[in-house]
């Protein structure tokens, strides 16, 4: 039985080509990049290029990009540098939404006598950039907001967002983990100061990530040591999977187009196939403007486990939402924030697609996944009565 992979907003398959760019970097050329032969230095001009490849996705400045071993290392710098370079500010905003990345972070730092705000979202997960502005004020050092929700796929406005921040001098920092190769970026144009990546969110492998450090914004590393990364993050460089993430960062940057056509219609296909065929049913931030891969879809009376459980018999892979809290039993974060009833909580799945996923294999989830519902909806008093009533 061939699997069908719908959860690559948890990690992506390491694309062959970047596979084939990196292969070479363990066992043949395997010298220190810092070091000052030959040896080493024909590692370095890749690593080089590797530097411009990811620059080149984001319309930044090659000087501006500093590799680190994942999104929630660059997620970590950023604030943490932010609160350094301004230790008189005390104050920390970001939403009610993060990944964990952040938010576990955050409410640590609070701990220690910051003064953290959440921003609310509403019903479909948009930012309530009105309690951004009544919040921000001269103590802000910080404001941290995603640039798309891993869960719904929502996309925030990130750039109406830096705008609110520049005019309290604080500065802004997107998680845009979920966002980098699905939609175009250009920082060159931008409002935004540092902006995470992680690599195995764009068919890279794990273990490697990257921080967007705008040129001229203050920076304070809290991984000291070496002078690798201009002494911005010390520590030899994972010179193998550089490579891959840039290889990633330039194939992503020719499907773009891909993505926002092709993916985002199978998306759309499997969403409005859901809804016509499956009764109770509502997609999570379906009216908001969402990323081309994200379907977040909840089920009313069933427990969306039991689901995952079922579908994976028929070999479909998909997810409850992010796979950093997995195993909690609690409702997912995201949706109590954006106040989805109990009923629908629990039976939420996120299906997220990639350039890899096919038409047959959309055809194979749409027929498979509406018996796995009336079966589950057979087995509750709850759900026998929606079957009833329709």
């Amino acid at each position: 039985m061939k699997e069908i992979y719908l959860d690559n907003n948890a990690t992506t398959k390491v694309d062959d080509q970047v596979f084939e760019e990196m292969r070479p970097y363990f066992c043949e050329f395997y010298g220190n990049p810092s070091s000052m032969h030959f040896f080493g230095g024909q590692v370095q001009k890749k690593v080089d290029e590797a530097r411009n490849r990811v620059a080149s996705l984001l319309g930044a400045l090659p000087e501006e990009i500093i590799f680190t071993s994942c999104g929630t290392e660059s997620d970590n710098a950023a604030i943490r540098s932010a609160l350094e370079v301004s230790p008189e500010r005390r104050h920390i905003i970001t939403t009610r939404v993060e990944h964990p990345a952040v938010l576990t972070l955050c409410r640590n730092l609070s701990k220690r006598g910051y003064r953290v705000t959440e921003i609310a979202v509403d019903g479909e997960g948009r930012l309530d950039v009105d309690e951004l502005r009544s919040v921000i004020d001269e103590d802000t050092a910080i404001v941290s907001i995603m640039y798309a929700n891993n869960e719904t796929g929502v996309i925030f406005p990130v750039e109406e967002v830096g705008k609110i921040v520049k005019e309290k001098g604080a500065l802004f920092h997107t998680d845009a983990v979920q966002a980098v190769g699905k939609i175009p970026m250009d920082m060159k144009n931008s409002t935004i100061d540092m902006l995470a990546l992680s690599g195995h969110k764009l068919h890279a492998p794990k273990g490697i990530g990257a921080l967007y450090l705008r040129k001229g914004v203050p920076f304070r590393p809290f991984m000291v040591g070496g002078h690798q990364e201009r002494s911005r993050r010390a520590g030899t460089e994972n010179s193998a999977s550089i490579i891959a993430l840039g290889k990633a960062c330039e194939l992503a940057g020719q499907f773009l187009d891909d993505e926002n056509n092709r993916v985002m219609a199978m998306r759309d296909r499997l969403e409005k196939e859901i809804l016509a065929i499956v009764p109770k049913v509502r997609v999570n931030g379906g009216l908001a403007e969402r990323l081309p891969n994200t379907l977040s879809v909840a089920f009313e009376f069933v427990e969306g486990e039991a689901i995952l459980l079922l579908l994976n018999e028929k070999g479909i892979c998909a997810s409850s939402g992010s796979a950093c809290t997995s195993g909690s039993l609690e409702p997912s974060h995201v949706l109590r924030a954006m106040g989805v009833p109990f009923t629908c909580a629990h039976g939420s799945i996120r299906f997220s697609l990639s350039r890899f996923n096919t038409e047959d294999e959309i055809n194979m989830v749409i027929r498979e996944l509406p018996p796995v519902i009336h079966r589950l909806r057979e087995m509750s008093p709850f759900g026998r009565e929606v079957l009833v009533s329709n």
